[in-house]
């Protein structure tokens, strides 16, 4: 991570050990869970990361001066679901990936078979647990909705169809960001989204944090379509170079090194701008932090 972003750092490692610690209970507490099922969710639940989408909709439910209780576990849900969607993307049949966070992906580990369903138990269980909060009945119920929506066939599922039927595609602007919005953005919109449900938020500031969620995840993406082209796998945690050489429809192939870094930041910008009316309230330095972080960082 760059240097500087005191607030964002110390912010993502507290987020991720209350993340972490209340996911191993969530998972502890299913002690019928079958032997090479739960390792199999634990190895990749457990396999580190940022922890991006937990600490957003943390930080949103407490920009919204919400209970951090109320919001844990939607946080938690949020990263059952990324993960899940990690190990799909993963398989032999999708992105064919060896390397995941610096470990051997779910199915090198454990399987196909097997890692098919440690996706499949992560998917349902994180419903299990958001629907746990002890927010308002008519909150978790939104915010199941919206967290279906976005991991849905509107949303993640949809855009990684749109991602495997553009592969050897020609590359535009207009592809390029269409997979993204689903495939990435749509569930980084949902973390902000949820935590500020949960918390209670006003539909005004739904609005502007659906606005600041939707610029960051796609300044995200496109940082993430620059990384692979000039990122390690040691500074990544995963292969390099697979969009290129699978053909992908990236924001890069599509524009060029160069234009794809400018736009990154440019998007960052915006998530930044959406926050202008939560300025001087709690978490707004990190949630501005964690926008300029997802287009300058390494990983």
């Amino acid at each position: 991570m760059p240097a500087g972003f005191a607030a964002a750092r110390e912010y993502l490692a507290n987020s991720a050990s209350l993340v972490e610690a209340e996911l191993r209970r969530q998972i502890e507490v299913r002690p019928d869970t079958a032997g090479k099922l739960r390792k199999a969710m634990e190895h990749s639940l457990f396999a580190g990361g940022k922890r991006l989408r937990p600490a957003l909709c943390l930080a949103a439910g407490e920009l919204v001066g919400g209970r951090r209780e109320d919001v844990l576990p939607g946080a938690c849900a949020l990263e059952m679901v990324h993960t899940y969607s990690l190990i799909h993307d993963d398989l032999p049949s999708m992105d064919n990936d060896e390397l995941r966070r610096g470990k051997p992906t779910c199915h090198v580990a454990f399987g196909e078979a097997t890692a098919i369903l440690a996706g499949d138990a992560l998917l349902t269980e994180a419903f299990g647990v958001l629907a746990s909060s002890h927010a308002e009945a008519d909150r978790v119920r939104r915010a199941i909705a919206i967290l279906s929506s976005a991991a849905g066939a509107e949303g993640m599922v949809g855009g990684q169809q749109l991602d495997l039927d553009g592969e050897g595609a020609e590359a535009s602007v207009e592809r390029a960001s269409a997979i993204h919005e689903k495939k990435t953005a749509a569930l980084i919109r949902a973390a902000v989204l949820v935590g500020g449900v949960l918390a209670g938020a006003s539909n005004v500031e739904l609005e502007e944090l659906g606005r600041y969620g939707q610029s960051l995840g796609l300044a995200f993406q496109v940082a993430d379509d620059v990384l692979d082209h000039t990122s390690t796998a040691e500074e990544m945690g995963k292969s390099p170079g697979k969009d290129a050489d699978q053909g992908k429809l990236t924001y890069v192939a599509a524009v060029g090194l160069k234009a794809a870094r400018k736009h990154a930041r440019a998007l960052s910008h915006e998530a930044v701008a959406a926050l202008a009316a939560f300025k001087g309230r709690a978490t707004y330095r990190v949630l501005a932090e964690l926008a300029t972080l997802a287009v300058e960082r390494k990983k």
